[in-house]
């Protein structure tokens, strides 16, 4: 199962998954980012312990649908989906460490985000 938790920060959507983003389970991540529609949305894939072709389905999905994800954090299991299926060239793929206690900081994220902004307008 996954839960899949948004966090709204100035214009960015922050969507956490914890669990399995396998068959089954992927309408929660597709309905979460789909309310967003518009908004930078940046998916947190700390939690996330496995995914299967559904889950990278999903991922596509929203992308197809204008929605472009940036992936924050991903853990091993999703990272080595990712570059078995080459979509580690197709998303933008942020690597982030926690911090001891479990806390994110997504000011990185955001900054990154916002420096790819001014650099697609520069």
């Amino acid at each position: 199962m996954i839960t899949v938790t948004t966090h709204h920060t100035a214009d960015t959507v922050i969507l956490r998954c914890h669990g399995r983003l396998v068959r089954g389970e992927e309408s929660s991540l597709l309905c979460a980012a789909v309310q967003e529609h518009g908004k930078d949305v940046v998916v947190d894939l700390e939690g996330v312990t496995a995914i299967d072709a559904a889950g990278i389905g999903a991922l596509l999905s929203l992308q197809a649908a204008g929605i472009y994800l940036r992936l924050v954090s991903p853990t091993e299991p999703v990272r080595a989906a990712l570059r078995l299926t080459g979509l580690d060239k197709v998303f933008q793929v942020v690597c982030e460490r926690s911090s001891e206690d479990g806390a994110r900081d997504f000011a990185s994220a955001e900054l990154y985000i916002s420096k790819s902004k001014v650099a697609a307008l520069g």
